[in-house]
């Protein structure tokens, strides 16, 4: 019988050489791959310092910086105050007059607001105790107001109370969301709202920049 082309069947074959490189690569793009695939990585959000300015569509901001104030008492039975206050200058950037507002209780809660300090979506490190506030407003002709007027800087104050004998961190982290100005969900009359990303029954605020300001030591109020 003629035997088959190619030499005997019995004959072993020569191991393949992979170069570890190529082991090494493929191992990657496999891991990679398998966590949710090459262009799905979260992009993290622009670092910023104090001295920052940023625009976040509605609102053109300068991330002034961070310090502790002092409020001496004003008597006998009186206690002194201390704050964390974080400073910015802050242009609003529509046609009406706007609110300074409040940062969120929780991330999910940012989407509806329109205010300058609803986009202060995350503050790290958090103030929890039951009096730390927060308490936000804006110094127009020497007074305060909680108001954001169309084209006009303005200096705006976010500020935490200390407890007593607390001591203020070295620096605080804010994760900062922007606004867009488009269409609603339920009609076609375009307004400003936050950008954010539909996640189940949740809009949560896609973050513009993360900006971190060291806190300063303030002089007396």
């Amino acid at each position: 019988m003629t035997e088959p082309s190619g030499g005997s069947t019995d004959k072993p074959r020569r191991p393949v050489v992979v170069p570890a490189l190529a082991l090494v690569t493929f191992t990657a793009v496999g891991i990679t791959a398998l966590l949710g695939g090459l262009n799905e990585a979260p992009e993290q959000p622009d670092p910023l310092s104090e001295g920052a300015v940023l625009d976040q569509g509605l609102y053109s901001t300068k991330f002034v910086g961070s310090r502790v104030k002092i409020e001496p008492a004003q008597n006998d039975w009186d206690e002194e105050k201390r704050f964390v206050e974080l400073v910015f200058n802050v242009t609003n950037n529509s046609d009406e007059t706007l609110l300074v507002g409040l940062p969120p209780e929780k991330v999910e809660q940012a989407f509806s607001s329109t205010f300058f300090a609803g986009s202060l979506v995350k503050i790290d490190p958090a103030f929890t105790h039951e009096d730390a506030g927060p308490f936000a407003y804006a110094l127009s002709k020497g007074g305060e107001t909680r108001q954001l007027h169309p084209g006009v800087p303005t200096e705006v104050i976010l500020r935490y109370k200390l407890q007593k004998g607390q001591q203020p961190p070295a620096k605080i982290t804010l994760d900062v969301a922007s606004f867009e100005f488009t269409a609603q969900f339920n009609n076609n009359v375009e307004a400003w709202r936050m950008i954010a990303k539909e996640v189940g029954e949740k809009h949560l605020p896609e973050i513009k920049a993360r900006v971190t300001m060291s806190v300063k030591k303030g002089d007396p109020a």
